[in-house]
């Protein structure tokens, strides 16, 4: 890790440290449009004074709906649409289906359609946070302040996926991504300062004794993420036109990480489970909204329990979404490769699929212990659902960091490649 700070240093490597200055600059961005508050909103007379089922989406855009800010959605709509048409891809819809098949050229059109559906949501979840904070504008819902306010946070959605876009082309890691990440982020200090004023509201030995319980949770969260990030199951390969003992003994493997889908199943477990939460803002119900209050709020045993069942589901359908046993066992066959003891074709992609499956269990049960620790925390010392619900950020934090990390260490180490060469 040093050895690769070190390098990023170098002066050999201006274009990794300008991509680096880039990609803080568009974060920065990101930052200081969340300051902005929406044009004509007065913050202290706004009809929402306490989000309680909305806080997750607050946490995930680092506050930015608590105060009504320009990025009050965030990228969170995207993240809506891209669980849609995923599903949808799945044999639903076989104009998407076929999309899926198409290599690039596919999955890019699959991207613009994400995208305009991703638009279309942040519309329509921007008109009705609108009619939830401002109330009664009294000329109805088809007020023209409610379609205003919906198309600048619409915008501010639009704005920040191109930002994100950039940040992936131009920048260092993937640009959603690091956007979500950069809005917990700059979150986290007033989830702690918050957690201490909690704990230690009663000035009690008990209370700063709960608050360090708390901070070694975190703790345990990180060291948690980066084990699981960095396990994995390897698969012995051989390949007919090589022995073992070619290049000195190295044996051939196919490494499958212990949770192939990162922390994918975390955000759209979290993005699904505010559904509810996002009608209840709508249709100001106050039967549905305690309703979710006391059944679907993360915070609750039953919201809880669906959050955990969310990440094994997702866990899986991602994993799966990404690696394909059958199309692995038909790339092994070409290059006259085979997984010793096992048949090729149809037996290798079970065996695969079978592996998989079975690390997948291990890697979203990590996951869900993982996510569900501070939550638990808070059930049990009584801390407000902003900081319980922060722990999930926290999570997505961690994985985020990693995973940049990991592709800045790869440009890092392909370039020395290169150098080595010439």
């Amino acid at each position: 890790m040093f050895a690769t700070i070190k390098q990023i240093f170098n002066p050999k490597n201006r274009d990794i440290q300008k991509r680096i200055l880039f990609t803080l600059a568009c974060l920065f961005v990101f930052i200081l449009g969340k300051a902005i508050i929406v044009p004509g909103i007065d913050e202290y007379s706004l009809g929402v004074s306490q989000l309680g089922f909305l806080e997750l989406i607050n946490v995930m855009g680092g506050g930015a709906l608590g105060q009504f800010s320009i990025f009050a959605l965030g990228v969170m709509p995207y993240i809506t649409a891209s669980i849609i048409i995923q599903i949808l891809a799945m044999d639903i819809i076989p104009y998407l289906s076929e999309l899926k098949k198409q290599g690039g050229t596919g999955r890019n059109q699959l991207n613009k359609i994400t995208r305009i559906t991703g638009i279309a949501l942040a519309f329509l979840q921007g008109y009705i946070y609108s009619f939830a904070f401002l109330g009664d504008a009294g000329t109805g819902i088809l007020n023209i302040d409610y379609l205003k306010f919906a198309l600048v946070l619409t915008a501010g959605t639009s704005l920040l996926l191109w930002i994100g876009d950039q940040i992936t082309a131009k920048g260092i890691g993937n640009g959603i991504s690091l956007i979500i990440m950069a809005g917990i982020i700059s979150s986290m200090p007033t989830m702690f300062a918050t957690a201490f004023k909690e704990l230690t509201s009663d000035n009690t030995f008990t209370g700063f004794l709960l608050f360090i319980l708390y901070v070694v949770v975190y703790i345990a969260i990180i060291l948690g993420v980066v084990y699981v990030e960095g396990a994995e199951r390897r698969i012995n390969v051989q390949y007919a036109n090589k022995s073992n003992n070619t290049f000195g003994g190295k044996q051939n493997y196919i490494p499958f990480k212990l949770n192939s889908s990162g922390v994918m199943p975390v955000i759209f477990a979290s993005a699904l489970i505010s559904i509810p939460s996002f009608i209840a803002s709508f249709i100001k119900k106050e039967a549905f909204t305690n309703f979710v209050n006391q059944y679907l709020a993360m915070d609750s045993p039953v919201g809880f329990s669906l959050y955990i069942i969310l990440i094994f589901v997702f866990a899986y359908f991602y994993t799966f979404m990404q690696i394909k046993p059958s199309e692995m066992s038909e790339n092994l066959n070409k290059n006259g490769g085979y997984i010793p003891g096992i048949r090729p074709g149809k037996e290798t992609a079970n065996y695969i699929s079978d592996v998989i499956g079975k690390i997948t269990i291990v890697g979203a049960l990590f996951l869900a212990i993982l996510a569900g620790l501070p939550v638990i925390f808070g059930l049990f010392s009584g801390l407000s659902s902003s900081v319980t619900i922060g722990g999930t950020g926290l999570l997505i934090v961690v994985g985020v960091a990693l995973e940049t990390y990991k592709q800045l260490e790869s440009q890092i180490q392909s370039r020395s490649y290169r150098k080595g060469r010439r």
